[in-house]
Parts: structure tokens; C-alpha cells; sequence
């Protein structure tokens, strides 16, 4: 809906439409891949068409060289990650990962290999949802790409990703099993989430460019769904499947609050009003309904009550500490109060600074104006309707420990 209007007058929209929907497949199959052959195809299918998107504006320097990165520095993750599966498979001599469980459990000589191999793929993961040290490619696709292609590929590829990463971890990797005699993930992740979720955040907060500072957030709001890995122990049980439900819950409403935010970067780009907090100065005086929603955005990513990212948050944190890991959920809260200097940034230039004179908005684009409004919707009624759909979050985390 977003595409139509930001793509009105691009070439190819055709093959840009077909682009997205053979990455949407490779994120669907990613979510149901029980075998990590289906896992690396299933990624590939995803990221293939990912890169194109990124360079889609072909007489824009930027967009094609933000493709040409993401392009390398994917291919080369892939090779990490299709090397760890090798080593996995060297190690167990099964690809599905019910059965690499089980393996694990009889027992194996090649301890080393299997360690060196799940390193390899967290490596892998971490690339794909943008989690620090792999997440230098980020600011550069968003910023260069289309921006509704940003909102996709920060949003639903993220989702997918981690959604894939939950599944291989619980599934062929349990704690149950691993913890003592091949690797402690959990420990593994959480100094992930940490360094992510700063690193994240400080480098959100230097930034001038509006895009950028919301693709160096979403590095930051990586580090927070980590904590769903991070904080789980062996024999949790119930407790386990309360903290990955809370991922999965942030997961969903981070999927509205961040889409609709690059959408609004959209709708500034389609007016030509430029990329910089100054760019956005007095914008509320000419569309105020959009930067109302765009207002929303904003605090709900920060945490504060006005939409469903503050419950998500607070949930998320909560477990993390039920968890025994006080520690950890104190450093995200710490990293959350942070991220409100940079997002009230974009608010008091909305709302309190006084307006460019050339700034002047020409052309109604309806379907970004839509789909920022629905995605404002979606998160506040996730706010309103949060308990029911935080319980099927921790349904859905029951069955991944079920196997």
C-alpha cells in the first residue's frame, strides 16, 4: 500500500512488487524450517531478493551502493553460517533439528566441532537481525534503500530472523541438553544483548539523519528481543516460555511502532522534505494528523505509555528479572531511558519548532498516508488488547520447547 504511492513514478514497479513477495516466502518458510538445509535456503530465498530491493532506485548513488554492501557482507555471512552448518553436520551427521537434539543428548566425540559450529551459526543469525558486532551493514541498506523497502527488511526480516533463531536454538540446541557440555548460549547471547542494545542506542543518539538514527534504534531494539535467549535456564520450564513469549510480543509490536516510523519517513521523503531533524521542523503545521501518528511511534519505541511498546517493554524487562537476570533487564532499562533523548528529538521537531518558510507539501499520497495510520492504530490497539496476544506469544513459546 506504502509502495504505491512512494514507487508512483519509479520504473520496474512490477518487478519490485514480485521482489517482495519472494522475500515474504523465504521469511514464511523461515519461520517453519525444521531442518537447517530449509533453514540456509530459506534465508537465502529472503536475502536474495532483499539486496535488489536495497538498489532498486538504480539513478541514486546511494541506494546502489547500500545494495552493493548489503550484497557482500551478506554473501559473506552466508558462507559463516553455511560453515557452521557443515561443522554442526560433521558433528551429529543429522540436519534436522528435533534429531540434532537428540544426538546431542546420546551423545558425541566431536564436541569441538559442534561447539565451533553453533558459534558459527549464532554469527550467522546475528548478521541477519542486525545484532552487533554483524550489524554494520544496517545503517547503510535503510538509509540507502527505498524507504518502505527500510520499514520491510528492518521490520519483517528482522522478525523472521529472530523467529527462525528461537525455533534452531529451543529446538536442536536446548539447554537442557547443551548447558555443560558443549556451550552455554544463553551466556553467549546475553553479552550479545548487551553490546547490541547499547551500542545500538549511543550510536542512535549521535545521528543527525532521521533514517539513520532509526536504523541504529532498530540495532538497539535487536539487543532487547536477545534478552528472550539470553535469560533462559536450564529446566526454566514455565518461566522460559514467559521470557521467549515476551520477545515474540516485542517482536510483533516492534513490527508496527518501527514500520510506521520508516513510513513516515516515506511520506516526507514523497514531499521532499529532506532527511534531518531540521528538515522536520514545524512539519505538524501542514500534516498534523500524520505526525500525531508519527508522535505515537516515537514514545512507544521510547516505552512510554501511549502505545503497546511501553506494556512490551515492561514485560520483557520483568521476565528477564524472574529469570534471575536483574542485571540484564537493568542495563535494557538504562538503554530504554536513553533512547527517549533521541526519539523526543523528532517529536519537539514536529511539534515545538517553528516551521521552514520554503517547507511546502505537494500531492496527497493516500496509501502512505493509510498505512502510517493503520500501523498508529495497530499500536495502540496492541496496547489495548495486549494480554490475550501476549498469551498466544506464550503459547507459541510452549510449543517451541515442546519440540
Amino acid at each position: 500500500m506504502a509502495s504505491h504511492d512512494y514507487l508512483d513514478d519509479a520504473d520496474s514497479v512490477a518487478e519490485f512488487y514480485a521482489l517482495t513477495l519472494l522475500a515474504a516466502t523465504g521469511m514464511t518458510l523461515m519461520a517453519a524450517a525444521n531442518s537447517l538445509v530449509t533453514v540456509f535456503i530459506s534465508l537465502e530465498l529472503a536475502s536474495l531478493p532483499s539486496y535488489v530491493l536495497v538498489s532498486y532506485l538504480k539513478r541514486d548513488r546511494g541506494s546502489i551502493e547500500a545494495g552493493l554492501k548489503y550484497f557482500l557482507i551478506g554473501a559473506l555471512s552466508s558462507g559463516v553460517m553455511l560453515y557452521g552448518i557443515s561443522l554442526v553436520y560433521a558433528a551429529t551427521g543429522v540436519m534436522g533439528l528435533p534429531a540434532i537434539a537428540d544426538t546431542i543428548t546420546a551423545g558425541t566425540d566431536f564436541v569441538g566441532v559442534l561447539g565451533l559450529g553453533i558459534v558459527m551459526l549464532v554469527a550467522g543469525f546475528a548478521f541477519k537481525t542486525a545484532s552487533v558486532p554483524f550489524h554494520f551493514w544496517a545503517p547503510e541498506a535503510y538509509e540507502g534503500a527505498p524507504a518502505p523497502v527500510s520499514a520491510f527488511i528492518s521490520s519483517a526480516s528482522k522478525a523472521a530472523g529472530f523467529a527462525v533463531l528461537f525455533r534452531v536454538f529451543t529446538t536442536a540446541f536446548p539447554l537442557d541438553v547443551i548447558a555443560g557440555t558443549v556451550i552455554d548460549w544463553s551466556l553467549l547471547f546475553a553479552a550479545l544483548a548487551v553490546v547490541t542494545m547499547t551500542l545500538g542506542n549511543f550510536a542512535a543518539a549521535t545521528q543527525e539523519n532521521v533514517k539513520r538514527m532509526l536504523a541504529y534504534s532498530s540495532v538497539g531494539h535487536a539487543g532487547y528481543v536477545l534478552i528472550g535467549l539470553a535469560a533462559l535456564q536450564s529446566g526454566g520450564g514455565a518461566q522460559n516460555s514467559l521470557v521467549l513469549g515476551a520477545s515474540m510480543m516485542h517482536l510483533l509490536v516492534y513490527g508496527f511502532m518501527n514500520t510506521g516510523a520508516f513510513l513516515f519517513v516515506a511520506l516526507a521523503e514523497y514531499w521532499d522534505v529532506g532527511r534531518t531533524f531540521e528538515d522536520y521542523n514545524g512539519l505538524s503545521k501542514r500534516a498534523p494528523v500524520a505526525c500525531v501518528a508519527m508522535t505515537v511511534f516515537m514514545f512507544s519505541l521510547a516505552g512510554l505509555p501511549v502505545g503497546a511498546g511501553f506494556l512490551s517493554k515492561y514485560v520483557l524487562f520483568a521476565g528477564a528479572v524472574q529469570s534471575g537476570f536483574a542485571w540484564l533487564a537493568g542495563i535494557a532499562a538504562i538503554n530504554s531511558a536513553l533512547s527517549l533523548f533521541y526519539y523526543s528529538r523528532v517529536v519537539k521537531a514536529l511539534w515545538i519548532e517553528d516551521p521552514r518558510d520554503d517547507l511546502s507539501l505537494s500531492g496527497q499520497p493516500t496509501g502512505l498516508y493509510v498505512a502510517v495510520l493503520a500501523a498508529a492504530v495497530g499500536t495502540i490497539a496492541l496496547l489495548v488488547a495486549f494480554d490475550p496476544v501476549a498469551q498466544t506469544a506464550t503459547h507459541a513459546a510452549d510449543v517451541l520447547f515442546a519440540g
